[in-house]
C-alpha cells in the first residue's frame, strides 16, 4: 500500500507538472478527500484545497484522477492568457498526462531507464537533439536549463561490502545505496528542477547540475563574478557548491568521496563534453591529488596538460589560463623572455633592457593576474604549456 500511495503522489505531481505546461495556467491534484497533492502554486500542498481556494471551489475545470484503488481530482484554473478553454478538450488532454504519467511509474525499471538514457547522452550516443529533449520530458527531467556536469566517485559507499553475497540481493543492497547518495544530492540542493541525478555504475553518480548565474547564486563570489555564456563562466561557484556538496555527502557516507566537475558547454549534446571535462578531472584529481576533494581541470596543474587527451580541451585550458594577460601584451613578452633565459631573472632583464625590479614587478603582475607565479617550477611549468598550446592552435588573442 505505501509503494501504491507513493506512486498516487509522483503520479499526482507529474500531472500538475505537465498540464501546468501545455495549457500555461495554475493546476493542482487533490486527493478524494481533498487534501491538495500537488500544485503549481506554492504553499497549497497537504492543505484542503476548497478552504484554502474558495473561489474554485465550484469553479474551474474539473477531471477525475484515478490509480489503482486511489481517486483524486485534477483542477485547472483560468490560463494566464485569459483564453477560454475547451472543457472536453481539456478533460481528453488531462487523461493523456495521466495515462502516460501512471505507465512509466507504474514500469518496475523506471530508474533503470532514466540512468541509462542519462548514460548514454554523457556518451554521446544521443540523436537529434529535439528527440532526445522529447523523451527527457517523457522521463520527468528538463533539459531546457544550462546545466554542467558534477561527477560523484562514492565507490567506497555503495560498492562496499554486503552482507549477502548472493548477486541478485548485493545488487538491490547497492542500488538502494545509490538512491541514498541521489537522495543526499537532492536533499542538499532542496530544488526539485535544480538537479537531475543518475547512477551510472561502479560506484559513480552524476549530477547534471543547472547552472546559470541565477541557479548558483548562494555560491557566488559578488567581488568576482564571471562573465555569462563561456565555458569557464561560474566555475568558480559551481566549485564552492560542489565542496559543500562534498561536506555534506562525507558525512551522510562516512567514507571517502571524491567529486569532478564539468564546464558547462551548450546544448543537449554539450552534457557529453562536460561529462568528459568531470570525467578527465576526477581521474586525474585522485591520481594526483588524492580523495575527498573537489578536483577540475583548471585545479590540476600542468598533469591537465599531461592527461587530457582532448586537444580542444587543452586549448580551451590554455586559453582560459592565460586569457587575464591577453591585454597586458608586456607580460606576454616578459615571460617569452624569461622563459628563453632559462628562467634567470638577470640573463631575462638583460635581454629585454629593463631593471631587475622592473622584471620582479612584471612577474608580480602574472602572478596576480593569473594565480601562476612563473618562479615556482610547478607554476612555470603549468605557463610554458598553455603558452606552447596556445600556439599551436592559434588561440591567443
Amino acid at each position: 500500500m505505501v509503494t501504491i500511495i507513493g506512486q498516487f503522489h509522483r503520479v499526482a505531481e507529474a500531472v500538475a507538472a505537465r498540464t501546468a505546461e501545455l495549457l500555461g495556467a495554475d493546476v493542482a491534484v487533490v486527493d478524494e478527500r481533498g487534501i491538495t497533492l500537488a500544485s503549481t502554486e506554492p504553499g497549497l500542498v497537504g492543505l484542503p484545497f476548497d478552504a484554502v481556494r474558495p473561489g474554485l471551489a465550484g469553479g474551474g475545470l474539473r477531471v477525475p484522477l484515478r490509480l489503482d484503488s486511489h481517486a483524486g481530482q485534477v483542477i485547472v484554473g483560468v490560463p494566464a492568457s485569459g483564453e477560454v478553454l475547451s472543457p472536453r478538450l481539456v478533460e481528453a488532454l488531462i487523461e493523456l498526462v495521466i495515462n502516460q504519467a501512471a505507465v512509466l511509474e507504474q514500469l518496475p525499471e523506471r530508474h533503470e531507464l532514466k540512468d541509462t538514457f542519462i548514460h548514454d547522452l554523457l556518451l554521446g550516443r544521443i540523436g537529434d537533439e529535439a528527440d532526445v529533449q522529447r523523451k527527457a520530458h517523457i522521463l520527468g527531467m528538463d533539459f531546457t536549463r544550462p546545466r554542467a556536469v558534477i561527477l560523484i566517485d562514492a565507490a567506497a559507499f555503495i560498492l562496499g561490502p554486503v552482507a549477502d553475497q548472493r548477486p541478485e540481493v548485493a545488487d538491490v543492497q547497492r542500488r538502494r545505496r545509490a538512491q541514498l547518495v541521489i537522495a543526499s544530492v537532492v536533499g542538499f540542493f532542496d530544488l526539485p528542477n535544480d538537479t537531475i541525478c543518475a547512477y551510472i555504475g561502479d560506484g559513480d553518480v552524476v549530477v547534471l547540475k543547472a547552472s546559470s548565474t541565477q541557479d548558483l547564486v548562494a555560491w557566488t563570489d559578488d567581488a568576482g563574478r564571471e562573465q555569462p555564456g563561456a565555458s569557464w563562466a561560474n566555475l568558480s561557484a559551481l566549485k564552492r557548491a560542489a565542496g559543500a556538496l562534498l561536506a555534506r555527502l562525507r558525512r551522510d557516507t562516512g567514507v571517502n568521496i571524491s567529486v569532478g566537475i564539468g564546464r558547462y558547454h551548450p546544448g543537449v549534446r554539450g552534457l557529453a563534453r562536460s561529462y568528459q571535462d568531470a570525467r578527465a578531472a576526477l581521474s586525474l584529481g585522485r591520481w594526483f591529488h588524492g580523495q575527498n576533494r573537489v578536483h577540475c581541470l583548471d585545479g590540476l596543474g600542468m598533469a591537465a596538460f599531461v592527461g587530457v587527451a582532448d586537444e580542444r580541451t587543452k586549448a580551451d585550458l590554455a586559453q582560459h589560463l592565460l586569457s587575464p594577460l591577453d591585454h597586458a601584451p608586456e607580460l606576454l613578452e616578459t615571460l617569452d623572455a624569461f622563459f628563453a633565459e632559462d628562467c634567470c631573472p638577470s640573463s631575462a632583464a638583460a635581454r629585454l633592457a629593463i631593471h631587475r625590479n622592473t622584471l620582479s614587478y612584471r612577474l608580480d603582475k602574472v602572478a596576480l593576474l593569473t594565480g601562476l607565479d612563473p618562479r615556482r617550477f610547478d607554476d612555470a611549468v603549468q605557463i610554458r604549456l598553455a603558452l606552447l598550446v596556445r600556439a599551436l592552435h592559434g588561440t591567443a588573442a
